[in-house]
C-alpha cells in the first residue's frame, strides 16, 4: 500500500505534517518537489503598502447589483 504524507526537509531532517499509520519499519521514498520560501514571522503590513496598485475602478462600482435588488 502506498501512503502520501506531506512534510518539509530542512537541515538534513524531514518533518512530517501528520503521522503515517504504520506497524513497524517501512521503506520510504522522498521526492523533492520545490524549494519553499521561509515564512516571514511577525510580518506587518504598513499603511499604504498597496498605494498605486489599483489603476482602474468602474464608474458604477458602488451601484446596487441587479441580483440583490429583491433584498433591498
Amino acid at each position: 500500500m502506498l501512503t502520501t504524507v506531506k512534510g518539509t526537509y530542512n537541515n538534513g531532517q524531514v518533518m512530517l505534517e501528520e503521522a503515517p499509520e504504520t506497524n513497524g519499519p517501512v521503506e520510504v521514498l522522498v521526492t523533492f518537489t520545490r524549494e519553499i520560501e521561509p515564512a516571514k514571522q511577525n510580518a506587518k503590513r504598513l499603511f499604504g503598502f498597496a498605494k498605486g496598485k489599483i489603476t482602474f475602478m468602474a464608474v458604477d462600482f458602488d451601484a446596487p447589483l441587479e441580483d440583490l435588488k429583491e433584498y433591498m
